[in-house]
């Protein structure tokens, strides 16, 4: 993680002379709807989300995508709302079940992640970030969009934390480079125990480091 952060934390200072603002947040965080509707099984590319093309579920990341840096003061107020913005943002206007958790039990789990974000930890951002998006992701509460939920809260919380204010780089990516280690990653979270805690946060600091890589700060000036 220390790895990852000093990652992050080179791109931003090599670019501070250099002016940045809403347009390159915007394209990270298209970067990061196209990566999250991947690893959902679309089908759409960036280059389709950027010509306004794609079908359900990149449509559905990119309404989470377009929200989601105005849903940080809610987050910081109320993380189980802005779960529940982001879950109806992610699902069709006709899903009854937009925004509410799917069992007692799964919004109990959701419960524990408001009550951690709210309390502070001494762990860093991208700790927390990571055991964040594996809870929500694996938390059984928003069905098949539960991803795209997780890894836009996951986001937010690198926002909120100080790791990139700016949202800037492109964690989504890192993820998507393989969907099955990815869903590996978190099945052993769920069930491997400590090892399983372990190994996800590895790679999730391995996604975190390579989402440096896709920012577009990266691009050729």
């Amino acid at each position: 993680m220390t790895a990852a952060r000093d990652a992050v934390d080179a791109l931003l200072r090599d670019r501070g002379l250099r002016r940045t603002g809403p347009a390159d947040t915007g394209e990270a965080l298209l970067r990061g709807a196209a990566a999250s509707a991947a690893l959902e099984g679309s089908a759409c590319t960036l280059d389709d989300l950027r010509a306004g093309r794609g079908d359900a579920t990149a449509a559905a990341a990119m309404r989470v995508s377009s929200e989601l840096v105005g849903q940080l003061p809610s987050w910081q107020r109320s993380p189980l709302q802005t779960l529940a913005r982001l879950h109806a943002l992610a699902t069709d206007a006709d899903d009854s079940s937009r925004g509410r958790p799917a069992s007692a039990a799964s919004a109990q789990r959701l419960r524990g992640v408001g009550e951690l974000v709210l309390a502070g930890t001494a762990a860093p951002g991208m700790v927390l970030a990571a055991v964040v998006h594996a809870e929500v992701a694996t938390a059984d509460a928003f069905g098949p969009r539960a991803g795209l939920v997780a890894r836009a809260a996951e986001r937010l919380v690198l926002i909120d934390t100080g790791v990139d204010p700016p949202s800037l780089t492109v964690p989504e990516a890192g993820h998507a480079r393989s969907a099955a280690a990815y869903a590996a990653g978190l099945a052993r979270y769920r069930d491997g125990g400590r090892a399983g805690v372990l190994g996800w946060l590895l790679a999730a600091a391995d996604a975190y480091s390579y989402g440096v890589e896709c920012s577009p700060l990266t691009d050729e000036p």
